[in-house]
């Protein structure tokens, strides 16, 4: 059997279908999107949008013979048969790639402009003064307007990643270079609404909206399709999709783990599906994930470490975020997600955006959406990457540990678990005010993440009626429940009694499981574990 190729990598439509790669059909928005003009689309990073957009283009340059055998190839005859026009008219495409580059260099965004737009000047005659060469919009523009009089034919214009010498310079460190590729890209896509009568369709995606870009100011006439039910499926891979296009690749997976195509189907939905960007849309799987994985044929993070989001998981250490609310229970309402406020101070939205949280249910009555992680990948990923965040040393080795941590706590010894506890917390990196590292939540997230990255079932400030604990820790026949105190507001004893006195236990006694109260304190002095005492209820 002639061995498939799987498109890892490939953002152009043509190399693509010329090379005989795999390709999901995704043609049948091409068809939806030409009812419109001016469309934003936002989709996570490495979910197929370049691709999407090259698609564009080669439909745009009227390149029939690339859309042999696809839905596009019938539906475009049958739409120019109804507006009365020629099938596959060539316009001129203006392709601007922002994709590429390292644009927390001072210098790398009007380099980049300036190159993009010299190839288009070149290409449809436009001269331009060495005094007006750092006027990208203008230059834009007559760029736009030359080539709809050589052609007679309006313009389409796709951007690609419109944002990212924005994404890549939010640092709090780098707000001057913000602040200067943001008047840069305003006065760039100006040139987008005042060429409006030579343009026949305008397609930007990015990561996120930017409220303040001229683009999205400028435009009223802007699609935003990302929350469309229509557009769900536009990127990424469904269900339906992944069964019906590799099942040679699911069952050589299958036989590389020792295990049936729905098993291997189960273990792929667990790891890499849940990305759900719609109220109404099917969950899709991250792209990259699945080819790597079926390349490699095996189970690994692979979308998550091409690009470590260690700004925002500092941020939300910051900001002392209750971290497993994360986990599902992230509540924005619609007008959060569809105009995100600049998040200098607030990381969910671009979390969202960013694609490390997802739709996981929305309440039409308040029109509120309750976000989560979307799979095993980015949970466990996004775990440890906090946990790392508060050591001053590398944790690799000492997350290697966990299982330790695992045989401790399975076995009950909770002595040995509280000493390791005591080692693991002696890395951790604290800031200058001493005050915001010697609260009691610093402790208790640390406890959070060693848990879940141990794979155990753990909530941390779980409510009841007459209080709240600071970490319920639940395993198949035990329950462990902590509570912590500095040890300047109380001793291991008051911690236990506290749980006793809230009654911290009484929501798991039916459980039929054992109870164990463990109470620690903390020694602000030596900025670790004190003292603990352990009592089984």
């Amino acid at each position: 059997m002639t061995e498939r190729k799987l498109p890892i990598g490939v953002q152009s439509f043509e190399i693509l279908r010329e090379n005989n790669f795999l390709y999901i059909d995704k043609t049948q928005y091409v068809a939806q999107l030409l009812s419109g003009r001016v469309y934003f689309l936002s989709r996570p990073r490495r979910f197929g949008k370049s691709l999407f957009l090259s698609t564009l283009a080669a439909y745009f340059r009227g390149e029939k013979e690339l859309f042999e055998g696809l839905y596009l190839a019938q539906a475009e005859e049958e739409l120019a048969r109804q507006s009365k026009r020629e099938a596959w008219q060539k316009h001129p495409v203006l392709y601007i790639d922002l994709n590429t580059g390292n644009y927390s260099q001072e210098n790398e965004l009007p380099l980049r402009l300036d190159q993009t737009l010299q190839q288009y000047e070149a290409q449809y005659s436009v001269e331009v003064s060495p005094e007006r060469s750092s006027y990208y919009g203008g230059r834009l523009e007559k760029i736009i307007e030359s080539a709809y009089h050589k052609t007679q034919k309006r313009v389409a214009i796709l951007v690609d990643e419109y944002d990212k010498p924005l994404l890549q310079t939010l640092d709090a460190e780098q707000q001057a270079l913000h602040e200067k590729n943001r008047n840069i890209l305003a006065g760039f896509y100006s040139a987008i609404k005042s060429c409006d009568q030579y343009i026949q369709f305008v397609f930007l995606t990015g990561v996120t909206k930017f409220s303040k870009l001229s683009v999205f100011s400028g435009l009223n006439n802007l699609n935003d399709i990302s929350l469309d039910d229509a557009y769900a499926g536009i990127c990424g891979i469904t269900d339906a999709e992944l069964r019906s296009t590799f099942t040679p690749e699911l069952q050589a997976l299958g036989a590389k783990l020792s295990l049936s195509t729905e098993a291997t189907l189960a273990q792929l939905k667990k790891k890499y599906d849940g990305y759900r960007f719609a109220i109404e849309g099917e969950n899709v799987y991250n792209p990259f994930n699945l080819l790597k994985v079926f390349q490699k044929l095996s189970l690994g993070y692979y979308w998550f470490a091409t690009g470590t989001p260690t700004f925002l998981a500092k941020k939300l250490q910051e900001l002392c975020y209750p971290l497993p609310d994360l986990d599902n229970n992230v509540a924005l309402t619609r007008m959060d997600l569809e105009n995100p406020h600049e998040f200098a101070d607030d990381p969910i939205q671009i979390l969202y955006q960013a694609g490390y949280l997802t739709i996981k249910t929305y309440n039409a009555e308040y029109d509120e959406f309750t976000l989560g992680f979307p799979n095993d990948e980015v949970r466990y990923s996004f775990w440890e990457l906090l946990l790392k965040c508060y050591f001053l040393r590398p944790a690799t080795v000492r997350l290697s540990e966990l299982s330790k941590f695992i045989e401790a706590v399975k076995h009950g010894d909770v002595d040995d678990f509280m000493t390791r506890m005591q080692s693991f917390i002696a890395g951790m990196s604290y800031s200058p005010t001493p005050e915001l590292n010697l609260i009691e939540w610093n402790y208790q997230m640390v406890f959070y993440l060693v848990f879940r990255l141990m794979g155990q079932h753990v909530h941390t400030e779980v409510h009841n009626i007459v209080g709240r604990a600071d970490c319920v820790v639940e395993l198949k026949d035990t329950i462990y429940l902590f509570e912590f105190k500095l040890w300047s507001s109380g001793s291991p004893e008051d911690a236990l009694a506290q749980i006793e006195e809230k009654g911290y236990a009484v929501p798991y006694q039916s459980s039929g499981k054992k109870l164990i109260a463990v109470g620690a304190s903390f020694d602000e002095a030596k900025r670790n574990i004190g003292a603990w005492k352990v009592k089984e209820l």
